[in-house]
This record gives structure tokens, sequence and C-alpha cells, in this order.
């Protein structure tokens, strides 16, 4: 395979011409700590973005950061630490799921995945911290969408198109995102032993108090059996942990925890756990490490599944015990991780997720498995029209992450 890098935005721009004008498609990547998520790609050309890895401008006082697109996220997570900042949607850092090397993840490649971690009921995804991008379509041509500012953005954000987008709408140079100041402080209410419905009706009561909860997870006892430390190491075997996160300057974090633990004195005693073990806990939780892919459950495919909270902790508990899977809960229940067998039939557990009004999407699997199904949730025909005029806007010959996206789309 021929592999391009770029040394910038220009560069970018010449090579997806030629690209057009060759009616070869292109692999884009940072780094390429992502590539196994998608559907199976065939190209003959890698673009490689990890040359465009400077940080453009940081102001700190004005929460705000451009940097390029193949920076990183690990050295760009430094600075802003530097200054008591963070982006505050908390990236996932696919390399325990998926088996790769640690750090290898760019800020393109965060916001283009768009994977959100615990924080997201409460700060929103990686689309809503994103306020400009530079890019080159498929037409060959750069644009900007955005700017520095919110109210910078007039007519049509093409930013929250990008987000999520996995590289099929345009190649982002340059991004602008807010960043967020970093909590004094955190506390971590911890409940034990509840199953999934009645950890759901906990976490449902806690996200609906006032004590602004940042974080809200299950994870049931045969999940923690093999799971290593931090989380594995918080419980007895298969006891189960409910975990409800709140951040802010010391008094007020052990104040509201204090007040939340009483309210929810009917769901059991809450242990607290504080600032570094809270911390850990939760870097677990959002990297999915209950799922690593050195763990026992490492050949099984990965789903996340994202539905209604208040429908999560029912579906859960029947799908896991259904398909002799194992399930574990984020964002209050809205959000669930499951590793099933091999055997477990995509399409039944797709109709089961829609009766709920949710969506699945195959996150680890080998490559004939991810040949062989769906790996994002298929759209209704409307939505999926509407996908296909979206994308022949920014790509009309389809030379970009051609077929990751729509199964049979790569030739």
């Amino acid at each position: 395979m021929e592999t391009l890098k770029p040394r910038d935005a220009q560069d970018v721009e010449d090579a997806v011409r030629a690209a057009i004008a060759g009616e070869q498609p292109l692999e884009i990547v940072g780094h390429g700590s992502k590539r196994a998520i998608g559907q199976p790609m065939v190209t003959n050309a890698l673009l490689d973005l990890s040359a465009l890895n400077a940080v453009s401008n940081y102001e700190p006082n004005e929460l705000i950061i451009t940097v390029e697109a193949g920076a990183p996220l690990n050295d760009v997570k430094s600075l802003i630490d530097s200054k008591n900042q963070q982006f505050a949607f908390e990236p996932i850092d696919t390399a325990m799921l998926l088996g790769t090397a640690a750090g290898e993840g760019t800020i393109g490649g965060m916001i283009a995945a768009g994977l959100a971690g615990p924080r997201r009921i409460r700060a929103g995804g990686a689309r809503d911290h994103l306020l400009g991008a530079h890019a080159v379509s498929g037409f060959g041509d750069s644009f900007k969408a955005g700017g520095r500012v919110v109210k910078n953005v007039t007519g049509y954000d093409l930013c929250k198109l990008l987000a999520g987008s996995w590289g099929t709408l345009a190649v982002m140079t340059e991004v602008t995102l807010k960043v967020m100041p970093r909590p004094e402080s955190e506390r971590t209410l911890l409940l034990r032993g509840l199953d999934d419905v009645t950890a759901n009706a906990a976490m449902t009561q806690a996200l609906g108090s006032p004590y602004d909860v940042s974080g809200a997870a299950h994870l049931p006892g045969s999940v923690l059996r093999t799971t290593a430390a931090p989380l594995g190491e918080l419980g007895a075997p298969d006891q189960a942990l409910t975990l409800i996160r709140l951040e802010g300057i010391t008094a007020s974090a052990e104040h509201r925890a204090a007040s939340l633990a009483a309210r929810l004195a009917a769901f059991g005693k809450a242990e607290i756990l504080e600032d570094a073990a809270s911390s850990a806990a939760w870097v677990a939780i959002r990297d999915v490490a209950p799922f690593a892919a050195s763990g026992p459950r490492a050949l099984w495919p990965v789903w996340r599944i994202v539905c209604p909270p208040a429908s999560g902790g029912q579906f859960g508990a029947t799908l896991s015990r259904e398909s002799q899977g194992e399930v574990f809960y984020d964002w209050g229940g809205g959000l669930i991780w499951a590793a099933l067998p091999p055997s477990a039939d995509a399409k039944i557990l797709r109709q089961r997720v829609e009766a709920i009004g949710g969506h699945a999407t195959l996150i680890r699997a080998p490559e004939p498995v991810r040949q062989a199904v769906e790996v994002f949730h298929p759209q209704s025909p409307g939505l999926a029209a509407l996908g296909q005029r979206v994308r022949a806007s920014f790509d009309p010959k389809n030379i970009l992450n051609r077929g990751r996206m729509l199964r049979g789309a790569a030739t």
C-alpha cells in the first residue's frame, strides 16, 4: 500500500486531488489506533496525517486550543493538564479495548470517532466542544467551518457533521476545541451488591438529584470477577459495584457526596472513593477495561449500545442472561458495553435494541465478522437517504474512507 504523508494542508489538498483524478480511494489515518473499528476497507493508498502535529494556538485564559489533526492526543492532554484544564467529554482511549499500543490516538481521530466517556451525561460529546475546523473535502478543496468562539458560527455548523463521521466527509487538518477547568476534587459513591435493574434505579435517582452528578456506572459482579485493577480490587468476587461521581471544589464535593449518600440510603450504605482512587476507577470505566483485548473475553465481539437510560438495566440483564455474554453500564444506564459470544446474532440484537429506541455499534471484532455484519447501526430509509446526500455534497466520488461506515460500499 502506498503511504502519503503530507506536511501541511496544501499537501493534503494535493493528495486528495490526485486521488480524485485517479479514482483511487484514500484511507485516512492519524496514528492508526482505531483502524480496526468500522467495515474493512479496500484501498491502495494511505493518507497519514501524523506529520500535522503542531499546537497552533493555546489560550488557557480563553479556554480554547487550536491544534493540527495529527497531534497526539496524550501530548495535547498533557499540555492542557499543565494548566489544570481538560477535555470535559473524557475522550476514550481505545488502546486497551483494541489491543493497540497505548497513547497512539490523535486529535483528529478523537473528533472523527466522537467516542465520549462517562462525563458525557453532563458535558456533552466531542461535537459539543468542537468550535472550528479546517478540512479538505472530497472535491479536493480546503474549507473552514466554525471559528474560535461559538458566536462566530453562522449558517450551517459543519463542525457538527465532522464529529463522528469517521473520516468519510472530509480530511481534517486543524481543529479548535473548548477546554474546561479540571475539578479540584472528586468523590465517588460506591454501592455494593445491587442487581442491574436496582442499580439502574439508583443511578436514575442520583442523576435526578440536585447534586450535579458527573458519572454513573454499574458493573455486575460477573464482569468484575476477571477484571484487573483498579476495578477488580474494589469488591469481593461476584459482588456488583455501582459508582456515582461528583466533582468540584473539595468542600462542595464532600458535602454533595454525603448528602447524596443519605438520599440513596435505601440502596445500601455508600462507601466513598476520593480523588486518585476515584479517578483511576473512572479511567478504567471510560476505556472499557473489563473487556480488555488482553483479558479472557479477548475473542468476543464488543458492542456499544446506546439506549434510553431508564431501559438500560432491564435490557442489559436480559441480554447477558440470554446470550451468556457480559455487560456493564455507563451514562446512568444509557450506554451499555456488551461482550457477547461469537455465536450471538447481530440481527436479533439490533432488533431488540431498536425496540427500546436505541442503536448498537460493533466496536471490536475480527475482520471476517466485520465483513459479515453492519458495524454501524443501519439507519431508517429516510435517514439513510439524507446521509447519502450529505456524503455526496462533501465527497461525490466516495474517495475518503470508502466503505468504512457502510457495508458493501468499499467498491
